[in-house]
């Protein structure tokens, strides 16, 4: 089994970039580069040689620094075969059901549309590791863009089944807002209260919010729990209501929370 060591860069106002590193072969990806210069001084520091470049879609906070790391590092794009016009640089075109090798360490592609219309998830399932860009946020889940509340609600449910120890790698650091909005849905859910407590204190001492895991999302995150009664209550649906349905009424209300 490879375990991937992940490194997490803080940038612009809120966003993560992450690097993936595989010991066993010295292969390195950078997750979702807005920037170049941060991901390349991490890389001196570490003494990492970057040879990909993951971009789960394509807004610019994602893919700024691609083309950049290219040159600077020769390093491979690997993007959604559905949105390659859109991914600066990209060579490596995956799509669902895909496995791409960073090395040694294996992962499964997953296409996640709802936030755009091409997005796509990295799972290194040995690595417990699980890369979604804007799909899912801890306590919260991304905009829909150019996908629908249906796309979105499929793209949740197939991460939500993943193993509960999975931990939620997601491009920025949201918890503490999705949060307030997240206690006005369920304000009895002890799993969320205890959620927020954390994040609360996590926050206060100057770390991230962020891995989350899989368990914990579906126990606190109410985009994960729209089958359930007490959340289609919350936004005037009837319990057992389609939870696409409930997932866009969700979403609607927080979009302008």
């Amino acid at each position: 089994m490879t375990s991937l060591v992940v490194e997490q860069l803080r940038v612009l106002s809120d966003n993560f970039i992450y690097l993936a590193h595989d010991p066993a072969s010295g292969a390195t990806a950078a997750i979702d580069p807005a920037l170049a210069e941060p991901v390349l001084a991490a890389l001196a520091a570490k003494g990492w040689r970057l040879t990909h470049i993951l971009n789960t879609h394509h807004h610019g906070d994602h893919t700024g620094g691609n083309l950049e790391l290219i040159r600077a590092t020769g390093a491979q794009v690997v993007g959604a075969r559905r949105d390659a016009a859109r991914i600066p640089g990209i060579a490596i075109e995956v799509g669902e059901g895909d496995s791409f090798l960073l090395g040694t360490a294996a992962a499964v592609v997953f296409e996640t549309p709802g936030h755009t219309s091409g997005h796509i998830a990295f799972w290194f399932p040995d690595s417990d590791a699980l890369f979604c860009g804007d799909t899912l946020f801890s306590l919260g889940c991304g905009r829909l863009f150019e996908g629908s509340a249906e796309q979105m609600w499929h793209s949740l449910s197939t991460l939500r089944d993943l193993p509960p120890e999975t931990r939620v790698y997601c491009a920025h650091e949201y918890t503490l807002a999705n949060g307030r909005f997240a206690r006005l849905v369920e304000r009895d859910n002890p799993a969320l209260l205890a959620r927020l407590d954390q994040a609360a204190a996590q926050v206060a001492a100057g770390r991230a919010t962020v891995p989350s895991t899989i368990a914990g999302e579906c126990a606190a995150n109410p985009f994960l729990r729209v089958d359930h009664p007490a959340v289609a209550r919350a936004v005037g649906l009837a319990p057992g209501a389609d939870p696409a349905l409930v997932l866009g009424e969700l979403r609607r209300r927080k979009d302008v929370f």
